[in-house]
C-alpha cells in the first residue's frame, strides 16, 4: 500500500517517538518574524543557549510595517520596539535577516516561496498561524506559538501529535469570477471551522492541478481556518517551474536531482486516506463572509442565515445584519487587498483588471499592499492584523482579501470585516458596497451582465 506525502515527509524527519506518543520532528526550515520571536530569543539568552541551526533559519520584518510611512522610528512605539528587538536578536544569534531596507523583505509567507527557501518535502515552522501556506509546494508546514519558536531555535525540532489525512478533491472548471479564495471559503463553510481538527488537508483534483502556485498558496494559507494542522498540494511540474532559478533553489544538476526527489515525495496513487471529500468547481460562486469567523459565509447572491443558534445570532448582531438580509448591497467603508493570503502580483493584477477604467467610490478608503519588496518596495501585513496605523476606525466595514474576520482583527474592537477574493474587494471598492464581481467582468467584456438571484 502506498503512502501520502504527509506520511513520507513525517517518516523522513522523525527523530524519535516521545513517551507522550508525540513525534520529535526535525524542522528543515524555520522562518522568523518580529511578533512571535522576541520572547523566544530572550529565553535562549537567559539560558545561555545558541540557535541550533542558523543556516536553516531566516528572518524578515513582517506584520508591523506601516503601509504609508516607513520612516524610523515608527510612530507606533510597540512596532518600533519589535523591529529593534528582531534586529538585535538576529545580530546576536547570527540569523539571516531581511530587514526594512532589504530587497528580500516582505510578508514571511510571500518571501519564503519567492526566494526559493520553500521547497517540496521540507518540514517548515514559523510562529504564525498561516504557515500552512508553504504546503502549496508539497512541504509540511506548521504554524507554532512563541514557546515552540523557542524550541525550534534551540533544537531545530518540534514535538507534534501525529495526524490523519483528509483528501479534498476539487474537480471541474471554475466559472468566470470565481477564484481560489472562493474555493477555500467554500471548503471551510462546508466542513466547518473545526472540521479539520486532527487532520492534514491534501488538496487534489484537476481544478487544483490547473491552478498557479499563487492560487495554491491562497488555498493552503487558510487551512488553519478550517481547523486543519497543515494543508498541502502534491508537487508537480507547476511547482518545479516556479522554484527553478530562485535565489535559494538548487541549480544545474543539483536542481535535476532535487526535482527527482521532490517527485518521489508526492502521494502514491494507492495511498490510503482517512477521509475523502469532493467539491465540484462548476457549482461554485463568489463567496463573502457575513459573520465573525471564515466559516460564516454565503454566496454573494445569498442571504444572511436566519437561524437563532447562539453563535449565529451573536455574529449577526455584531455585524449589524438581519436574518434573511441579502449580503449584496452591504455598504463598505474600507477596501483592503493584501495579507499573506492575497498580496502576490497575480492578486494585484486581478484587482487592477476589475478597477481598470473605473473609480473607487468617494466614501471608500482603498488600500493595496504588495506582499513583498519584489512586488513593490513597501511590504507588510498592514490591515490584516491591525498592528500598525492601518486600522479600522469605530464600526467601519472592510471588504478584505485577508484570512480572518474575527472581532477586532483589523484594529478596531467594533470594526467589521467581510472576507472575499481580491477581485471582489475591487468590485466592492468601486460600487461602495458588496457586489457581484461577475457583473463587472461581463460588463467589461461587452456581454449581458448577470442578475443576482432574489
Amino acid at each position: 500500500m502506498g503512502h501520502t506525502l504527509l506520511q513520507k515527509v513525517w517518516d523522513l524527519h522523525t527523530v524519535r517517538t516521545l513517551p507522550t506518543g508525540q513525534t520529535q520532528l526535525f524542522i528543515g526550515l524555520h522562518l522568523v518574524h518580529e511578533v512571535t520571536s522576541p520572547q523566544a530569543f530572550d529565553a535562549l539568552r537567559a539560558r545561555g543557549w545558541k540557535v541550533a541551526r542558523p543556516d536553516r533559519t531566516f528572518a524578515t520584518v513582517d506584520h508591523i510595517i506601516p503601509t504609508r510611512e516607513r520612516t524610523r522610528p515608527f510612530v507606533d512605539v510597540l512596532a518600533e520596539d519589535m523591529i529593534a528587538a528582531l534586529e538585535r536578536n538576529c545580530r546576536d544569534f547570527g540569523v539571516r535577516l531581511a530587514g526594512l531596507d532589504d530587497d528580500r523583505q516582505g510578508i514571511v509567507h510571500v518571501i519564503g516561496p519567492e526566494l526559493g527557501l520553500t521547497q517540496p518535502g521540507l518540514t517548515l515552522a514559523c510562529g504564525d498561524s498561516h504557515t500552512s501556506t508553504h504546503g502549496a509546494f508539497g512541504a509540511v508546514a506548521f504554524g507554532v506559538g512563541t514557546s515552540q519558536v523557542r524550541d525550534v531555535l534551540a533544537s531545530q525540532c518540534l514535538a507534534l501529535e501525529p495526524m490523519k489525512v483528509r483528501r479534498i478533491r476539487v474537480t471541474g472548471m471554475l466559472p468566470s469570477g470565481v477564484y481560489a479564495k472562493d474555493v477555500i471559503l467554500t471548503i471551510i463553510n462546508r466542513l466547518g471551522v473545526g472540521g479539520g481538527v486532527g487532520y492534514a488537508y491534501e488538496y487534489a483534483g484537476d481544478t487544483i492541478e490547473r491552478m498557479s502556485m499563487d492560487e495554491r498558496m491562497t488555498i493552503c494559507n487558510m487551512s488553519i481556518e478550517g481547523g486543519a494542522r497543515v494543508g498541502y498540494v502534491n508537487p508537480d511540474q507547476t511547482t518545479f517551474d516556479y522554484i527553478k532559478g530562485r535565489p535559494f533553489a538548487p541549480a544545474g544538476d543539483a536542481f535535476d536531482r532535487a526535482r527527482a526527489w521532490w517527485t518521489s515525495m508526492a502521494s502514491d496513487r494507492d495511498a490510503r486516506y482517512d477521509d475523502d471529500v469532493v467539491i465540484r468547481a462548476e457549482e461554485l460562486t463568489p463567496v463573502v463572509t457575513w459573520g465573525v469567523n471564515p466559516g460564516q459565509s454565503v454566496p454573494v447572491v445569498g442571504r444572511v442565515p436566519s437561524g437563532q443558534e447562539p453563535a449565529v445570532a451573536e455574529a449577526r448582531a455584531y455585524m449589524g445584519f438581519n436574518g434573511g438580509e441579502a449580503i449584496a448591497g452591504m455598504r463598505v467603508d474600507v477596501a483592503f487587498v493584501g495579507s499573506c493570503t492575497n498580496s502576490r502580483l497575480s492578486d494585484l493584477r486581478e484587482a487592477a483588471r476589475i478597477v481598470s477604467g473605473r473609480r473607487v467610490a468617494p466614501h471608500v478608503k482603498a488600500l493595496v499592499v504588495p506582499g513583498s519588496a519584489s512586488v513593490k518596495r513597501a511590504a507588510g501585513c498592514s490591515m490584516c492584523l491591525g498592528m500598525n496605523p492601518d486600522k479600522l476606525e469605530g464600526s467601519q466595514v472592510c471588504a478584505s482579501s485577508s484570512n480572518r474576520n474575527f472581532k477586532g482583527r483589523q484594529g478596531s474592537p467594533t470594526g467589521r470585516t467581510l472576507l472575499m477574493s481580491p477581485a471582489m474587494v475591487a468590485a466592492a471598492a468601486i460600487a461602495g458596497e458588496v457586489t457581484d464581481v461577475r457583473t463587472m467582468i461581463t460588463q467589461a467584456s461587452g456581454t449581458r451582465s448577470l442578475k443576482p438571484e432574489a
